[in-house]
Parts: structure tokens; C-alpha cells; sequence
């Protein structure tokens, strides 16, 4: 019989992945890692990690034996990072280049301060990560939306006043926001109503018949009638401290913040696990398994369109083991589902790999 949920299918993964879950992580540092190591103003600390360990969130713990570094999180420009050995285990030392101090008139000394390099490149997606978010569909069924103004016009821009049908009132700001896809699972449940921030508006004017008029401002595209308001904020890519998933952290890819099928470094994508499933900062490992193997008279893969009837043919199923493709990190949490940012992929991700373990 050709099993297709993806209840089974995660029953399938733990076997395949059975071996990780019982290792408990040793540091071992790459052939290549250098001795000494500079940081530089556009560095991120997981690609500094990179140079060191095949496992770059393991990197807490090459400071366990310093007893001087209170946070390893926190390396900035300048720093100087210098790789020991001490009885055989690896550690890291830090040589800081000094701080620029002046003097001011009064003689007080004061110390030029720099920022911490971070966690992973936000510069580069901070601009798609905060115009994108999931919301719980009856969160966005109940939001009030853009009806329209006194041009009759269908679409709005910035400096227009658009009527807005009202609800409880939170706030006077908001962000315009246009229903973008409806995020399921493998099996077609729904996760939630992936946004896309279209616009801001102001409150000008509250009726009492039940309306706002509203001014559209920092328009990305053009607002239109039936888009909706939001008064949250959105997400910022806050640093977070980095841990292994455990054991029963196991879930899928279900999409993309583009919807693409192919992805690899650096895109965001979809899983289906919600806030109370996984915290921002976990790092998960990206599996892909081939389907199942209908072995009979002439092989065949159980997605092809006679294998059922193959299944009965005195032909035995053999299940493909899943095998590591990748990693992510978890940064944002919704109800449902949440984002990750691959950091390694050695070949192309898709929508339906196991996520689990790294």
C-alpha cells in the first residue's frame, strides 16, 4: 500500500533520521578553519562560524573553556579571534584590538562604541522579510479593509483619503496589507494568510456610522478597494541565540515568502511549525527523501501512476533514506507555520523536505 499522508510520512522520517537523534554533538574544527581571524564590519557570525566548524551552531561551544568571554554572541569589528588547542580540545581566545578613546574639554574619557556584527545577513533580507507575514485566516477575515473615496477611483496612492470600513480601534497607524497565498500543509490543512505590506494609512476622520477615512502613505504598489488593515508591527529580524532542534522537532517545507519551487541560500521559506512548535533561532537540518520503491516485477516509484496496482503485485515497498541537503534557521513565528532562512544548501531545496534534527 502506498503511503501519501504526511502523518506517515513524519513516522518514516523519524526512522530514517533515528541516528541523529541520539548523537549528542562534538566539537570537531574544519581542516581549512584558520588560526587567526580578523572580524570585519560585514561579517555575520554564522559565516565566521562557517570558517571554523561544519556545524556553525555548535559555536558557543568553542568559548565553553574561556572563561572571559560572557557571551559569544557578541564579537564585533576588530576583533581578533585566535583558535587553541588545550589538552587536545579546541577553544577560541579573543585578542580585541583596542577602542578608539578621545578626551573631552572636561578630561572625562569616553570609548567610541561599535555595534556587534550579526547573527545572519539581514541587510540583505530585511527589505522582503519585513513586507511579509502569516496570519491566522479568521485574524484576517475580521481585519477592516479599504472601500474606496470621493473620486470613485480603485486605486489609491499616496496623500488619498480612502473610506475604510471600521473595527475595535488600536491604534491610528496601520499597514495596508494584500492577501498574498493561503499557506497549507502536505495535507491541504490550512496554516494561514501569507501577507504582503502594500501601504501605510493614517486615521483622520472616525464615523460614528461605522467608517474610518484613512490617508495612504509609503506606498510600495498601489493600494486597492478590499485591501486590508493591519495595526501590528511588522517583523524587524531580530538576532537571536542559536539551538539544534531536538528530537521531536520534526516537520516540513510548504512553501516560499516567493512562492518558487527551487531554493537554495539565503531564500526564505515556509515550515509547518507554529509558535508553540519552535522559537526563532533554531536550527534545523533540510532532509529530502525519494519516494518509496514499489519493488516487483519491474521497480517503480510509488508516484507513478500503475505503482498501486504494482503494490499488489507481490512486489515489497522499500522506503529511500532521507539525506541531509541543507540547514535553516528559524527567525520569525506565527500561529501556525513559521520562516526560516536556508544558510546551507548543497543542492536545490523544495517545497515537501523533512526538516528536522541538523
Amino acid at each position: 500500500m502506498v503511503i501519501q499522508t504526511k502523518k506517515w510520512a513524519a513516522v518514516l522520517a523519524g526512522l530514517v533520521l533515528w541516528l541523529h537523534a541520539g548523537l549528542t554533538y562534538s566539537i570537531e574544527i574544519k581542516s581549512d578553519a584558520p588560526t587567526q581571524y580578523t572580524v570585519k564590519k560585514n561579517d555575520t557570525l554564522w559565516d565566521i562560524a562557517g570558517m571554523f566548524l561544519d556545524k556553525p551552531w555548535l559555536w558557543p561551544e568553542l568559548w565553553r573553556n574561556n572563561t572571559q568571554i560572557i557571551n559569544p554572541h557578541l564579537i564585533y569589528p576588530g576583533n581578533v579571534l585566535v583558535l587553541r588547542f588545550v589538552d587536545g580540545q579546541p577553544t577560541l581566545e579573543m585578542a580585541s584590538k583596542k577602542n578608539r578613546v578621545t578626551l573631552t574639554p572636561d578630561t572625562e574619557r569616553t570609548v567610541k562604541s561599535l555595534k556587534p556584527i550579526n547573527l545572519l545577513p539581514w541587510s540583505a533580507i530585511s527589505p522582503y522579510i519585513q513586507q511579509h507575514e502569516i496570519l491566522a485566516p479568521d485574524r484576517y477575515d475580521n481585519l477592516p479593509h479599504l472601500l474606496g473615496n470621493k473620486n470613485a477611483a480603485m486605486l489609491f496612492v499616496d496623500e488619498d483619503l480612502v473610506m475604510s470600513r471600521r473595527n475595535d480601534r488600536a491604534t491610528d497607524q496601520y499597514r495596508v496589507i494584500r492577501k498574498q497565498s493561503t499557506i497549507t500543509d502536505l495535507d491541504g490543512n490550512t496554516l494561514g494568510v501569507q501577507v504582503h505590506h502594500i501601504a501605510d494609512a493614517t486615521m483622520v476622520e472616525e464615523n460614528a456610522e461605522g467608517e474610518w477615512l484613512v490617508k495612504i502613505a509609503g506606498s510600495n504598489v498601489e493600494a486597492k478597494r478590499g485591501d486590508k488593515l493591519l495595526g501590528s508591527q511588522p517583523n524587524t529580524g531580530a538576532d537571536m541565540t542559536l539551538a539544534a532542534a531536538s528530537t521531536t522537532q520534526r516537520a516540513f517545507i510548504v512553501g516560499s515568502l516567493h512562492q518558487h519551487e527551487l531554493l537554495g541560500k539565503h531564500d526564505i521559506v515556509i515550515v509547518d511549525l507554529g509558535a508553540a512548535d519552535v522559537k526563532a533561532g533554531t536550527v534545523m537540518g533540510i532532509y529530502q527523501q525519494g519516494p518509496a520503491i514499489i519493488d516487483g516485477k519491474e521497480p517503480e516509484y510509488s508516484n507513478e501512476s500503475n505503482a498501486l496496482l504494482s503494490a499488489f503485485d507481490s512486489g515489497s515497498t522499500v522506503e529511500q533514506p532521507a539525506l541531509k541537503v541543507g540547514e535553516l534557521v528559524i527567525f520569525s513565528t506565527f500561529t501556525k507555520a513559521s520562516y526560516g532562512i536556508i544558510t546551507r544548501a548543497s543542492e536545490m531545496v523544495r517545497s515537501g523536505n523533512i526538516v528536522a534534527q541538523p
